[in-house]
């Protein structure tokens, strides 16, 4: 993406942070908040660029705009896919000697003067060693462009991370943006939220998604573009970068847990399906999959319940979804909803995913 007309939704909101670029009035403690996949850190670049072009060109209304061809905007441009910089990170992390590894902590760094701070493997929270990072990087003047930018990719901070944040998101550097990318700004501590900004990116109609796939992914059939549009949650990106395949083998595995849940089958073909989420960092995405395709399904059961079936997501499998509804109680869903959490915590301390899964659906059995 080499240009702000290149983000796709949310007109209103991209306009009025490029006017505050323009007008050298944009916040330097801000919160993006959306769903994912709306474009949050795809925006966060575009401004970290907008603030540092060499040119820094204006558009015929006076708003802020990119070259997208100077250096600056060049070496910003190579953070912007973050699931390979990340990776290329931990790897260069995995080579180091055993006692460097426990000190060193995965930062994004392709311009002196931008350091994206994703949450650390594996536990995915963001660590106090990247927040010292960034304290001990932000007091500096730029180094070559001409404001620092620090983009956090997560609200999921340890509580010793964001308590240290505090004070230089209060009175950061007149030359510093701190961005905090946010699903839901409530998770974060409210001492945080009270010292940022924050703009709002909306969810873009199904139906403007949809047309959209049909330009940029025509490998997709009229269904199968339908389907996505509503799964996407008004997320753009998150809809052109949906792997339907990759969602529908999270989902089957969803709907064992819930036919489990329900039903009770033999407890065979749940042990087998919850025993292939124990690896590694490939367990732990697998896990993430499966908790927001389950996520989807219960807000489903939940509008069915509620008499709104026109807004369910999953509308391959609206008969059997209807099914389960004549089947549970708004009680049942909300001890779901809670398990679920459960679930997440649980792997932010390292707990045994089957076991977790498993005990998941045990829960749910006994109410």
């Amino acid at each position: 993406m080499t240009s702000f007309t290149d983000f796709l939704g949310n007109a209103a909101a991209v306009r009025q942070l490029r006017a505050s670029v323009a007008s050298g009035r944009l916040p330097h403690s801000l919160i993006l908040a959306g769903p994912q996949g709306a474009g949050k850190y795809t925006l966060a670049l575009l401004l970290a660029q907008a603030l540092n072009c060499e040119q820094h060109p204006r558009t015929s209304d006076g708003l802020a705009d990119l070259c997208g061809k100077c250096s600056h905007c060049e070496r910003i441009a190579e953070s912007a896919d973050l699931d390979a910089r990340v990776a290329e990170a931990v790897d260069a992390r995995d080579a180091l000697r055993e006692v460097d590894k426990k000190e060193t902590r995965i930062l994004i760094q392709t311009h002196p003067d931008v350091l994206v701070l994703p949450p650390d493997p594996p536990q995915l929270m963001i660590k106090i060693g990247q927040v010292r990072a960034l304290l001990d990087h932000v007091y500096y003047r730029p180094a070559q462009g001409e404001r620092k930018v620090y983009i956090f990719t997560s609200t999921n901070f340890m509580k010793e991370a964001a308590n240290s944040l505090l004070k230089v998101l209060e009175e950061p550097p007149p030359y510093a943006h701190i961005f905090i990318l946010a699903e839901n700004p409530g998770e974060l501590l409210p001492t945080i939220r009270s010292r940022c900004g924050i703009v709002r990116l909306g969810a873009i109609p199904a139906a403007e998604i949809e047309s959209t796939l049909a330009i940029r992914r025509r490998d997709l059939k009229l269904h199968e573009r339908s389907l996505i549009a509503r799964l996407a949650q008004g997320a753009m990106g998150r809809a052109i970068a949906f792997d339907l395949a990759a969602y529908t083998a999270a989902r089957a595995d969803a709907l064992t847990l819930l036919e489990y849940s329900l039903n009770s089958p033999d407890h065979t073909t749940l042990f087998k399906m919850t025993e292939t989420y124990r690896g590694g960092a490939d367990g732990a995405v697998k896990t993430i999959a499966l908790l927001r395709a389950l996520s989807s399904l219960l807000e489903d059961l939940l509008l069915i319940r509620s008499a709104q079936p026109d807004l369910v997501r999953n509308t391959d499998i609206a008969p059997r979804l209807a099914q389960y509804a004549d089947s549970v109680t708004f009680d049942w869903i909300d001890s779901a909803v809670r398990g679920l959490d459960a679930v997440e915590s649980g792997m932010r301390r390292n707990l045994l995913r089957p076991l977790s899964l498993d005990a998941f659906a045990s829960q749910l059995v006994a109410r």
